[in-house]
């Protein structure tokens, strides 16, 4: 907005151009007088308790020096305003309207000037005053004051006034807004914008100063004159009022001291109470923090203003007046922004103390967290976008303020600016990743570029490119770190060789080493010599990362885990819908505790492993958790393996081998068991082979394919538990019908292996009997005995 500078005509003027200066000083001696007898005329009907003050006034001006006795401080025409309207009561009713009335249309357009010179600086003038209905109690501000002309004027001389008017309403609502907004708590952005709306106001004051040196010195200004100089101003006070105005009204309708509309989801939280995820700490720091932040409305501040400028730019996108004022605020709203932005992207440090960056950190959860957090709370919510946003298709709804409408933009710094829409997760990402460097203790440079250096609008193209070029240095940094300084690679190799059994046989000499142990209760087992054991069986082995394997004691069973997992949640990482139905869920549960039974060691016997940050970013507990369970489904069925070829041994003596034509139903008999014994071990074997050639070996070819390509860590993260979630999957682990069926079938073969010395006992007896020539009476009980164990088998 360029402030007119109205200018004196020189030489000689048409006399139709304007008032000669003898006419002039006749019409400043007339409104002199007419002061004069208005002053006159106000002390006549000027209160008691008034006058008792403003003698007491003048007394104590007669004894002490003042200001305002000084007359060359108050001949000013907007000074002398001030100090007049403080002592001096306004005339209202017909006196005012006599005084125009009774005047020439060139007198009234003199008063009307003076008044006008007051108005637009928002100060009541003498025929133009406040609306009646105005209050300044109850009034907002930041709606500015209306002013109407108070007594009857020229036609032509009123509609002049009244499209110069507004102006002082713009004026006081727009010194309002600055005013109010420059506090810290409405933050950085609000404060860049008051600064470019103020400097915008010099220019308007300016203007003023102008147009009163010309109101006092060139006869030739008229009411025309100032119209034709602040009809520019006009329009662009208008702009800057429908945008404090928005600003406000948007403040104003915060819905957001109302509930929080993120409750936790119920089937959510039995999952994880299932899985044993999260704890007590976390939850309640987690609703302190609701409790705190669901009550306490969010101002109009950040990514929020920018949006609604941004809006306000588009809507009125064909006003290139409009484009102009609302461009400059948005680039001057946008700097601090910006640099948040920039030091987020180039440092990884989150500078946002007002919290108006998109990006927000949840300090409660520290690097700590990754030694007990299944959840990988670490990675997924220390730093996250606030509108819940992610790069998977769930959203994350805790911590998010509800949107200021049904429907409409999220307030404060959750509102992300339209420009900034499509770039938000790379940014997110880019500070996320040069943060996870930083916790490691090694120092981030930035990215040596010139750009660094330029001056990053919000409307300009260099910006975008700042952020693609952040992404892929802090990217490229990070995977740098994972993949050769901290050796992911051979880790996920070394985790392969522990818990898939792969090119190993410590488990055999293990089992055969702690087979003693193992037959105990899993809650009398000594770890500390399942420990020591393991590093034994260990020791021949040529495996790196070996002092990181750590034997561990499981607390339940595994398909009793995965079945009650499975029927809170449907399945883990499987296709949904297969969750067991509740009647069954119901009579499993009651089976089992029917049949409850101390857990054996061998059943809950388990490995952990122990990883340092920033490999635990990849090599997480959620992601060890699914390791583990794969390995103890390897572990059992190794276990069933062995136990029924240790049955097999066992009936290579003898009792089972020993001819006995005259008792061809003890022969029979003996043939059964054994051909059972032979289709329960071919079953295990088979799904044995299945798991390892057919599942897991090809699966992890395929991983280390896809981190040869690696290009982003997220990318490399999702791959990881693709891997583990496509493994579960195919090895039957997460479908309740398939896993219902398999466990009792493993059940089935492991209870028959542990009978292996009764079914030796009872064929002992069987040929004790033919010896003696007695008849064999409890062949029938063994009949009955092998019949259960056959139609439990060829049942699943």
């Amino acid at each position: 907005m360029d402030p007119y500078t109205p200018r004196t005509r020189p030489g000689g003027r048409k006399k139709n151009l304007g008032l000669s200066a003898k006419e002039y000083t006749k019409i400043t001696g007339t409104i002199a007088s007419v002061r004069r007898n208005r002053q006159l005329s106000d002390d006549i009907y000027e209160d008691p308790d008034v006058r008792v003050h403003s003698s007491r006034e003048n007394r104590s001006k007669s004894h002490e020096p003042s200001f305002i006795a000084e007359t060359s401080f108050v001949r000013a025409p907007l000074n002398s305003r001030v100090g007049a309207s403080a002592s001096i009561p306004k005339t209202k009713g017909k006196g005012k309207e006599d005084v125009l009335d009774n005047l020439p249309v060139d007198i009234q357009e003199a008063l009307i000037l003076e008044d006008l010179l007051y108005v637009l600086m928002g100060i009541e003038g003498t025929y133009i005053s406040h609306h009646p209905e105005y209050s300044p109690e109850d009034d907002d501000p930041l709606k500015g004051i209306l002013f109407v002309l108070s007594s009857p004027l020229d036609s032509s001389l009123r509609d002049l006034t009244e499209r110069i008017v507004p102006l002082g309403t713009y004026y006081t609502a727009i010194s309002s807004f600055v005013e109010s907004r420059s506090h810290l708590d409405f933050g950085l952005v609000n404060h860049a914008l008051c600064a470019a709306i103020r400097d915008m106001l010099k220019d308007y004051q300016t203007l003023l100063s102008q147009l009163e040196h010309a109101f006092n010195t060139s006869p030739q200004f008229s009411l025309q004159k100032l119209w034709f100089y602040v009809h520019p101003t006009v329009h662009t006070l208008s702009l800057i009022y429908q945008l404090i105005i928005e600003l406000a009204t948007t403040d104003d309708d915060d819905a957001s001291s109302s509930s929080s509309s993120s409750e936790s989801d119920p089937e959510q939280a039995a999952r994880d109470e299932a899985l044993g995820l999260g704890g007590a700490k976390l939850k309640a720091v987690l609703s302190d923090m609701k409790k705190s932040t669901s009550d306490a409305p969010i101002n109009v501040k950040g990514g929020e203003v920018l949006t609604v400028i941004y809006e306000r730019m588009q809507t009125m996108s064909g006003d290139p007046t409009a484009v102009k004022v609302y461009g400059t605020l948005l680039t001057a709203a946008g700097v601090p922004y910006v640099e948040m932005l920039r030091v987020w992207t180039t440092t990884g440090r989150l500078e946002d103390p007002y919290e108006e960056l998109c990006v927000k950190e949840s300090k409660f959860i520290s690097k700590g967290i990754l030694e007990v957090d299944y959840t990988d709370e670490y990675w997924e919510r220390r730093y996250t976008l606030r509108d819940g946003s992610t790069l998977s298709s769930k959203r994350q709804h805790t911590g998010v303020p509800p949107p200021r409408t049904v429907g409409g933009r999220l307030p404060g710094g959750a509102c992300i600016p339209p420009l900034l829409e499509g770039w938000k997760h790379k940014f997110l990402l880019a500070g996320k990743y040069l943060n996870v460097i930083r916790e490691c203790g090694i120092e981030v440079q930035a990215d040596q570029k010139d750009i660094t250096k330029e001056s990053l609008s919000m409307e300009d193209e260099k910006l975008y490119k700042f952020i693609e070029d952040a992404y892929t240095h802090a990217n490229r940094t990070l995977l740098r770190l994972l993949l050769q300084d901290q050796q992911l690679i051979p880790r996920l190799r070394s985790l392969k060789r522990y818990f898939f059994l792969a090119s190993s046989s410590f488990l055999t000499h293990l089992l055969d080493l702690a087979h003693l142990e193992l037959k105990k209760p899993a809650k009398g087992v000594s770890i500390v010599k399942l420990q020591s054991l393991l590093d034994l069986a260990l020791t021949g082995e040529d495996a790196a990362f070996r002092e990181d394997v750590r034997v561990s004691i499981a607390s339940s069973g595994l398909y009793e885990w995965l079945l009650k997992v499975i029927s809170v949640s449907g399945v883990i990482g499987g296709e949904e819908g297969e969750g067991v139905p509740d009647e069954e869920a119901k009579k499993d549960r009651d089976r089992e505790k029917d049949d409850k039974k101390p857990m054996l060691a061998i059943d809950a016997l388990t490995l952990d492993y122990n990883v340092k940050f920033p490999l635990s970013l990849v090599i997480s507990r959620k992601t060890i958790l699914r390791y583990q369970l794969l390995f103890r489904f390897l572990l059992h069925l190794k276990h069933v393996e062995q136990s029924l070829a240790s049955m097999w041994i066992e009936q290579k003596t003898s009792p089972w081998r020993r001819s006995v034509p005259n008792h061809p139903e003890f022969e029979q008999w003996r043939l059964r068991v054994a051909l059972l014994r032979a289709r329960m071990l071919a079953f295990v074997q088979q799904i044995l082979a299945f798991t390892t050639f057919e599942v897991l070996e090809p699966n992890w070819r395929a991983l280390e394919a896809k981190l040869a390509k690696v290009t982003t860590v997220d990318q490399l993260l999702r791959d990881h538990v693709d891997f583990l979630d496509t493994c579960l999957k195919e090895c039957m682990l997460t479908s309740a019908k398939l896993l219902r069926a398999y466990s009792r079938m493993i059940v089935t073969c492991s209870t028959f292996a542990l009978y292996t010395s009764s079914f030796t006992k009872s064929a002992n007896q069987a040929l004790a009997a033919v010896e003696s020539g007695d008849g064999d009476q409890a062949m029938n009980k063994r009949w009955e005995f092998l019949k259960k164990f056959e139609s439990n088998f060829n049942h699943w």
